[in-house]
């Protein structure tokens, strides 16, 4: 027996066996590529689809380096994180099961307290946008037959509650998934899908150039003009600042993600192979679709290049994308929720132990059915979904989350929880350049969270709510 093994039996009590873990949890039997495909499926999302949109603003020169930093940055601190799940040692000491049981165990309550209103702040708005992207593409489904049946300039308008209402009606089935250990399935599928929607997109966009050529481009973007002032590229290029955060915003369920993963070999060493492989993949897909999308339609790419209609025909194709679309992000909604469900019903538990509606599984038809788990969940898709339709806009929505939550949860608590886990002295040479590049990414953050802070307003201002986006 391994002297790590050792050391939690001892810590925890419980014997391991084949059928439970150290901890006396049920046996977890993920690995490095089950937590490669739930990354894949949690990055690789929405986010994508705005990527040519932020070349457009940024160029050539600054969109390229943007796409790389973000990727070096995340992948830094994410193999950092990859150290907390368990502590005071990374491989021998006791788990933490949460994001937030990572922070309390390395930085005490006051920040858990805070990394709670960042972490599932993030994941609420990310599911509300999540609801939004995926009524799009539902409607773009619609549009993109239309517009093959009647021609290009025909009155295709289509409203997008009614696809928000049927994306809520499944998620409420899928919601009843009980943890994230039984998500496997699904993710793999979600993480299939959103390699398959990027290709159709990169696809779509080299044939676009083959056929029309490259678009208008600039080493710096949309050049400032008489219909472009020098305020407006500001504000956009502080949004594509946040967009691109956004799509590499994972770390707040990476400490979920490793807690299913078998303890041997360490969770930690699984956990960084897992880590750079997604993140590897997530990129180089991200940098072709970002460039290829803006060579394909150059300052004018629009904010979703599956759904904004720069690509016509194939319309089968289209539609394909669109459909993959929206079977990953119903997976990814539920990889990103189900932290929030699990921390919600855990409380409720301990805080109402001898209520059996809370406590109790019923079964039904083979299935066990929580009474507790079934309403609170049920009413978190059903709010999600409402906001959605007040607010249903992509581009300034996705810079937003991404501004809010890049710096704290992926770059403030990942740093300070390894600083503190490493014992590395204050005022020390690493000690020092950690904390450089927390504050340069805190700026970022800051400036992305302005800008796109205008873009929504700008939006809310100009739309009547329950009305439909493209």
């Amino acid at each position: 027996m391994q002297v790590g093994s050792s050391f939690a039996i001892a810590e925890s009590g419980y014997l391991p066996s084949e059928k439970f873990d150290d901890d006396g949890r049920i046996k977890r039997t993920g690995n490095w590529k089950s937590a490669t495909a739930h990354i894949i499926t949690a990055s690789i999302g929405s986010g994508v689809l705005s990527l040519a949109w932020c070349f457009a603003q940024l160029g050539w020169i600054a969109g390229s380096i943007t796409l790389a930093l973000f990727s070096v940055i995340t992948l830094f601190n994410s193999i950092l994180l990859t150290d907390c799940y368990r502590s005071p040692d990374p491989v021998t000491g006791s788990r933490n099961y949460t994001y937030m049981d990572a922070v309390k165990s390395n930085l005490g309550p006051l920040q858990y307290k805070l990394c709670g209103l960042a972490q599932y702040g993030c994941l609420v708005g990310i599911t509300i946008g999540y609801t939004t992207t995926t009524a799009i593409s539902m409607a773009a489904i619609k549009k993109s037959n239309c517009y093959h049946n009647h021609g290009h300039g025909a009155d295709c308008h289509v409203r997008n509650n009614m696809f928000m209402v049927i994306f809520a009606i499944i998620q409420i089935f899928l919601s009843q998934v009980p943890n994230f250990h039984k998500l496997s399935p699904i993710s793999v599928v979600a993480a299939i899908m959103s390699f398959s929607y990027s290709l159709i997109g990169i696809g779509l966009s080299i044939a676009k150039i083959t056929e029309d050529g490259i678009g208008k481009t600039s080493p710096t973007g949309m050049p400032v003009g008489p219909n472009f002032s020098g305020m407006e590229k500001m504000w956009k290029t502080f949004s594509a600042l946040g967009d691109v955060a956004f799509a590499y915003s994972f770390c707040f369920v990476l400490i979920e993600i490793q807690d299913t993963l078998k303890s041997s070999p360490p969770e930690n060493k699984q956990m960084k192979k897992a880590t750079v492989a997604g993140i590897a993949a997530s990129t180089v897909f991200y940098m072709l679709c970002g460039v290829l999308g803006y060579a394909a339609f150059g300052n004018d790419a629009p904010g979703n290049f599956l759904t904004g209609f720069g690509f016509y025909d194939p319309f089968w194709l289209v539609d394909i994308g669109n459909i993959c679309i929206v079977i990953h992000l119903l997976g990814a909604y539920q990889v990103l929720a189900q932290p929030l469900f699990g921390f919600v019903e855990n409380s409720s538990k301990k805080k109402w132990q001898q209520n059996k509606l809370v406590t109790k599984d019923f079964s039904l038809c083979g299935f066990d059915i929580n009474m507790f788990r079934f309403a609170w969940r049920t009413c978190y898709v059903i709010v999600t979904t409402i906001i959605a339709m007040m607010f249903p806009f992509f581009n300034d929505f996705v810079g937003l989350l991404g501004a809010l939550t890049f710096w704290p949860l992926s770059v403030y608590f990942p740093i300070e929880m390894y600083i503190s886990l490493a014992k590395i002295r204050k005022y020390s040479f690493t000690w020092i350049w950690m904390q450089i590049l927390s504050l340069a990414c805190l700026i970022v953050s800051l400036v992305a969270m302005i800008g796109s802070t205008r873009g929504l307003i700008t939006s809310v201002e100009s739309f009547e709510p329950f009305q439909s986006v493209s």
